[in-house]
């Protein structure tokens, strides 16, 4: 599928932030594009200090260790996407907005979903990962599983090897699509394990040997061409050259910055991360 030619995106590359920082841009472009003020963008991002974001939908107590956070220093966040746990730590995070009309978010989620996954797998390959788009959840519905995302495949995400590199999460509101996912550089099994709360510890430790087994970063597999500068670059030219949109840099527009400051109060705040719901 090739978009109008020279369909131009704006590109994003926001830095490091903490997690409520990162959450608040997100949704901060989301609704700045949902009121006609940007063109469709690609944001990369990352993490400091090391945070685990959790979906939507899950409880914050019930998921994490909230005392472990506190004494590895890892931020927590609720994010406005579903799915499961996330560690975000030696990764690249990336994120898409765009209208739920265009032509690479038609059809609704999962055709959307590998669209997108399509363009991140060209980048990871042209750095030598034999990626491939997963076909679904795998093991059995009965067996335990972790809060975390990536002990397992979902449709539409990457792996390499059958283990799992990319996770990637998606909302749809007002007619807008926002999806964004980390690839992981350096997979960091043992934080994750630390701040995920399990019923005991034989559980968390046959749960961490099965994720090892499951999920790997892109240096395992690529070595030293899984730099940040270079896994950004590849996947730019995998969506350039799979859709033909061009991207041109740029920053955040003044309402988008406004925005981020009135997010984050909310992305740090209890209300949400704990999914306090209004009296």
């Amino acid at each position: 599928m090739r978009l109008a030619e020279g369909e131009i995106w704006r590109l994003l590359d926001t830095g490091v932030a903490d997690a409520a920082t990162n959450m608040a841009i997100d949704e901060a472009i989301f609704i700045a594009h949902s009121q006609g003020l940007t063109s469709p963008t690609l944001r990369f991002y990352a993490w400091e200090p090391p945070a685990v974001s959790i979906g939507y939908a899950q409880k914050l107590e019930k998921e994490i260790d909230l005392e472990a956070c506190r004494r590895l220093k890892v931020d927590w966040v609720r994010r406005l996407t579903g799915g499961r746990a996330v560690l975000h730590d030696r990764e690249v995070t990336y994120s898409v907005v765009a209208r739920a009309d265009h032509p690479l978010m038609a059809g609704g989620i999962l055709p959307s979903y590998r669209r997108l996954s399509e363009a991140l797998a060209w980048g990871l390959r042209e750095l030598g990962a034999p990626a491939e788009l997963t076909s679904g959840r795998q093991g059995h519905a009965q067996e335990h599983t972790s809060a975390a995302c990536f002990d397992a495949p979902s449709w539409y995400e990457l792996s390499c090897g059958g283990r799992k590199v990319v996770g990637s999460a998606q909302a749809r509101k007002k007619g807008v699509v926002l999806q964004h996912g980390s690839i992981v550089l350096e997979l960091n099994a043992e934080l994750l394990f630390q701040v995920l709360k399990f019923p005991n510890e034989a559980l968390r430790q046959e749960l961490k040997r099965r994720f090892k087994n499951q999920a790997c970063g892109l240096m395992e597999i690529v070595g030293e061409k899984a730099q940040a500068s270079q896994v950004k670059e590849s996947i730019v030219r995998g969506f350039e050259t799979l859709y033909g949109m061009r991207f041109v840099r740029g920053d955040l527009l003044p309402r988008e910055q406004e925005l981020k400051v009135e997010l984050k109060a909310k992305y740090a705040g209890e209300a949400w991360n704990y999914g306090i719901k209004p009296v």
